[in-house]
C-alpha cells in the first residue's frame, strides 16, 4: 500500500481539511497539479476551483477553494485559501443567488460604474461551486 500524505486546507476562519490522503490534485494557476508522499517540496499559487484527494480508504472528496497558496512538502500538503468548502457543505440555493447577482451586475457594467473584474470573480466562484454541489466534476 502507498503511503500517506498529510492535508490540510485552511482559511481565515477554520480548518476545513486535516487528514491523511493518498494523493491530492489541485488547481494551480499554471494548471493542475498533483502530490503524493515523497514530492519534492514547492509553492505555488492557486486559481479557483476545486481541490480533490482521495481518503486514506480511497474515496475520493472534493473540497471548493477560492484561491490561495499551496506549500508541498514531502509529508505534507498544506492550502491556504482565501475561502473553502467541503462539496456537502456547499448550499445550491445561496450559490444560485450569488450567480444572479453577479451576471446582474455584469449586465449592469455597461451603464453604471460596476468593478467589472471583481464581478467576473464572483461568477466564476459561483460557477465552480455549482458544478462541485451538482456533482458535474
Amino acid at each position: 500500500m502507498a503511503e500517506n500524505i498529510r492535508l490540510e486546507i485552511v482559511t481565515p476562519e477554520k480548518i476545513v481539511v486535516d487528514e491523511d490522503v493518498q494523493i491530492v490534485m489541485a488547481p494551480g494557476k499554471l494548471g493542475e497539479f498533483g502530490v503524493l508522499a515523497g514530492h519534492t517540496p514547492f509553492l505555488t499559487t492557486l486559481k479557483i476551483g476545486t481541490v480533490h484527494y482521495k481518503d486514506q480508504n480511497g474515496t475520493e472528496r472534493f473540497v471548493f477553494v477560492n484561491e490561495g497558496f499551496t506549500e508541498a512538502l514531502p509529508d505534507k500538503v498544506t492550502v491556504l485559501a482565501e475561502s473553502a468548502e467541503r462539496r456537502r457543505d456547499i448550499d445550491i440555493e445561496r450559490v444560485k443567488s450569488a450567480m444572479a447577482r453577479a451576471q446582474k451586475r455584469l449586465e449592469d457594467s455597461k451603464d453604471v460604474d460596476v468593478d467589472y473584474q471583481r464581478a467576473r470573480a464572483a461568477l466564476e466562484r459561483a460557477l465552480q461551486r455549482l458544478r462541485l454541489a451538482e456533482n458535474r466534476m
